[in-house]
């Protein structure tokens, strides 16, 4: 049985992105004529940009009541903290048994080199990655970079 269009729910993705390449493509090939509308675009994502940078340094604000809300209206305050330790605990444990154990095991066993001595020429990016502040996540690709530069010797083309 062949499905027809209106039977498929959902959004068609690759649709929209072969269309944006081949725009692209066609704006690229018009020279000037296309510098008008590929300003637009760029003026677009800027406007973008900033309308998300407001985003997330709001939303924390309105999380923080929703899940105030919620905590003033429980009845058994101490179940909330103890439920809530225990998760906080089981997370941190995941994280430094894949962090700490994990990946480097499979650093170790793909190239034979010390995975801390890596993680310790990492170290000012990895800070910034595990910090809980969502804008200093915007900045931890550009320090990642500039310490495999700087510290690890990787040509720039590959960073």
């Amino acid at each position: 049985q062949i499905p027809v269009g209106t039977e498929i729910r959902g959004m068609n993705i690759l649709g929209l992105v072969m269309f944006a390449l081949v725009l692209g493509v066609a704006l690229k090939k018009l020279g000037q004529e296309g510098e008008d509308l590929i300003r637009f675009f760029n003026s677009f994502n800027e406007a973008t940009m900033v309308l998300v940078t407001w985003i997330m340094w709001y939303v924390p604000i309105g999380i923080m009541f929703l899940v105030g809300s919620k905590i003033v209206e429980m009845e058994d305050i101490v179940l909330l903290v103890t439920s809530l330790g225990k998760y906080i605990f089981a997370s941190i444990l995941g994280h430094v048994i894949h962090g700490g154990i994990i990946l480097p095991l499979i650093y170790f066993a793909a190239t034979r080199q010390n995975p801390y001595l890596l993680g310790h020429s990492e170290q000012p990016g990895a800070l910034c990655f595990i910090s809980p502040c969502s804008v200093c996540s915007s900045a931890t690709l550009p320090s990642m970079i500039k310490c495999i530069e700087e510290n690890n010797g990787v040509d720039k083309r590959i960073s």
